[in-house]
């Protein structure tokens, strides 16, 4: 008798402890999401209540009617989806789900002030294991931590079960009753609310989990649609007859990452971070502008003939890039990449990329690579070279640079000029003199691969006409008005991240070996404004290739060169 009633107490012992789902205190699965769409709501959008909030005062009625308005809304926009997928087997890991990446996106805009639209969205998607491990830290990592104890939580909340009758008309009533409160909410605060969203437009990219959400849906939309795309028919295009007396091209384009112009001194900085190239005839564009402002749009931009105006992702992949069309008119295109690859610009020509491969090598650290191996590796490529008659070359050397917020990893220790230096992912943990020390540092290492690749194709002179173009794909955010790292929306974006250094070298005397230019006019040229827009028009007059999609408007030598081709 004894073991009997030991059994019936082990067994209210476990139900006291594990209800069964049609207990009194099981929760329906409506109460389930409204508890945690609420506490998403309130503490899971900190950065938009503080960016939506900045500036009014809680001592006036209309901030209390605005909050409890804006705050209603978005807890209905995030509901109703939840309760038309949400059922008792799959609404804990829709919840559980949702937890987890409004925490590392709350991290990422507190601590980057970044918003996440689609393609700030499509950049994180594109990014490399090696660029991601970088972004964590004890403070991602403590977020994470919380979020996983809210997920348990969550999973031992016990669910009633009802029947199908029963729970269809309990999750009608419930979508009819949260739909009326959010009209409502609407309503109250209409006029306040749109306005605010309206003048602020990046603001409905900081409500989480629904920018996370829509954006990743936008740029999944977006690549099916492209890869049904019918590509557009190749321009005709050919390499103009060469002069009597010219020699073969060797033209190294160098893309750098994340340099913004205001860091050269070369620009005007008042710290000298460009020593070396300093004491070359380099022809330098101070007031260059971006096409983007993160690498997944200003790379296929720079190297489509589309511009700014007219580029999107879609048509970009649809056409054919810079280096594409150069080899294709005969000329012999080699990709050297230290980045997170070419983003299909390269496909098609000849390409390395270091990160894929296992490189023994005192520039490297496991799968990353300072830039100096660009540097090696172009080197060899020359060599190589110097055994077979000399070609019409372009290579492009595509650098890891002043990528965030690592940026004290992206140089050797003998560039740490600048002291002390930010060490540290987590940028808000460094002081702001520290931040841009280390980010000088690797602007001051970039200096010197230049210069190292102007000297080596000097070297080259007898061989070839010679040249180097530098531009960066966009600039960089280092803590002004409180925004760290790049990919702000355009339309919003600061002068930090869209200001970028371009710097032109064409042989030993400035443009001695290509055929016609003027130097001094080439140099005012350079005084003036230009963009990423200018780069596939200039390289193709430079290179003198004809092609229907060459603009002249668009080519910095046009106006300089003495003896124009009939492009």
């Amino acid at each position: 008798m004894s073991w009997l009633l030991q059994g019936r107490a082990s067994k209210a012992d476990w139900n006291s402890r594990n209800p069964p789902a049609t207990a009194p205190t099981a929760w329906s699965v409506e109460r389930l999401v409204l508890v945690v769409v609420a506490l998403l709501v309130i503490f899971g959008n900190l950065p938009f209540w503080h960016a939506t909030l900045a500036g009014r005062s809680f001592a006036e009625a209309s901030t209390w009617k605005f909050t409890v308005a804006a705050a209603l809304a978005i807890a209905w926009l995030h509901v109703v989806p939840l309760l038309l997928l949400g059922t008792r087997r799959t609404v804990r890991p829709l919840l559980v789900l949702l937890v987890v990446v409004t925490a590392v996106a709350q991290h990422m805009m507190r601590q980057y002030g970044v918003v996440l639209d689609p393609p700030m969205l499509r950049n994180t998607l594109r990014t490399d294991v090696a660029e991601a491990s970088e972004l964590i830290s004890p403070w991602l990592l403590a977020n994470v931590a919380v979020a996983l104890v809210v997920a348990a939580l969550i999973w031992r909340v016990p669910l009633r079960e009802r029947p199908w009758r029963q729970a269809l008309g309990a999750r009608a009533m419930a979508l009819l009753g949260v739909s009326a409160v959010g009209v409502a909410a609407l309503l109250l605060g209409f006029q306040d609310f749109s306005s605010t969203m309206r003048n602020q437009k990046e603001l409905r990219y900081r409500i989480s989990p629904g920018n996370v959400v829509y954006s990743t849906a936008r740029v999944l939309v977006e690549d099916l649609r492209e890869a049904t795309r019918t590509p557009e028919p190749l321009a005709p295009a050919r390499l103009a007859d060469p002069a009597p007396d010219q020699k073969p091209r060797l033209l190294v384009l160098i893309v750098g990452e994340t340099a913004r112009a205001m860091n050269f001194s070369l620009n005007g900085y008042e710290r000298e971070t460009n020593p070396e190239l300093a004491k070359r005839p380099v022809i330098n564009f101070p007031q260059t502008e971006a096409c983007g402002t993160s690498t997944e749009v200003s790379l296929p931009c720079m190297f489509s003939s589309l511009g700014r105006a007219g580029y999107s992702k879609a048509r970009a992949r649809a056409s054919e890039s810079l280096v594409q069309l150069l080899a294709r008119v005969g000329m012999r295109v080699v990709w050297l990449d230290n980045q997170s690859g070419c983003k299909r610009v390269c496909t098609g020509v000849e390409y390395r990329r270091f990160s894929d491969e296992r490189i023994v090598s005192p520039l490297c650290e496991g799968s990353r690579c300072l830039d100096g191996l660009l540097v090696e590796e172009l080197g060899k490529l020359i060599q190589v070279a110097e055994g077979a008659p000399p070609r019409d070359t372009v290579v492009v050397l595509h650098q890891l640079g002043n990528h965030g917020p690592a940026y004290a990893k992206r140089y050797p220790r003998e560039f740490a000029r600048f002291q002390p230096e930010c060490t540290k992912v987590e940028l808000r943990d460094c002081s702001r003199d520290e931040i841009v020390n280390a980010y000088d540092n690797a602007i001051l290492y970039t200096d010197h691969l230049i210069a190292s690749v102007i000297d080596m194709l000097a070297a080259q002179e007898a061989r070839y006409d010679v040249g180097m173009i530098y531009v960066s794909d966009h600039g960089e955010s280092l803590g002004e008005k409180g925004l760290y790292l790049h990919g702000m929306p355009y339309a919003i974006a600061p002068r930090e991240q869209l200001a970028v250094p371009m710097i032109w070298w064409l042989g030993g005397s400035g443009v001695r070996g290509w055929q016609g230019l003027d130097e001094a006019c080439l140099r005012r040229r350079a005084s003036q404004p230009a963009s990423h827009d200018h780069l596939f028009h200039s390289m193709l007059g430079l290179l003198r290739v004809e092609t229907t999609r060459y603009v002249a408007d668009r080519d910095l030598v046009s106006p300089c060169r003495q003896e124009r081709s009939a492009l």
